[in-house]
């Protein structure tokens, strides 16, 4: 296992999923590829586009300062990414085009209706993804 993925909303269980992935990085020798996903608004436009990510990646670079120090301590190669779609299908492209070897996500993210009107990231990536995934609860 050379790289693992950790799919990262800052939600509590993301913060989980990656004291795992971390974890496993470590035991593996394993490196790190944070994603966290911006989702544009529906119907997408550049200028509000650019202000959603704009946004999240100032939102996540505050998180990735906590993340960074952790798999520091532990020597764990850390990369972290704020991406922009829908957060299943860029995980899984993400996944695909860098040829990960393990995928870890939590099992549920930040809000209980946006699951319900997108479904579940987890379930998405789980029936799509190239690679082995493990899903923390």
């Amino acid at each position: 296992m050379e790289t693992i993925l950790i799919g990262y909303d800052a939600s509590p269980q993301a913060e989980k999923a990656f004291s795992f992935g971390l974890d496993l990085a470590s035991k593996y020798s394993a490196r790190l590829l944070v994603a966290s996903v911006a989702s544009p608004p529906e119907p997408p436009e550049m200028v509000e586009i650019q202000a959603v990510l704009d946004s999240a990646k100032e939102y996540y670079e505050g998180r990735f300062v906590a993340l960074r120090q952790a798999a520091a301590k532990l020597g764990v190669p850390l990369e972290c990414q704020v991406l922009v779609g829908h957060p299943a299908d860029q995980i899984v492209r993400l996944a695909a085009e860098l040829k990960i070897d393990h995928i870890v996500m939590g099992h549920r993210g930040r809000g209980v209706i946006e699951q319900w009107l997108l479904g579940s990231v987890a379930r998405r990536v789980l029936n799509h993804a190239p690679c082995t995934i493990t899903i923390v609860r």
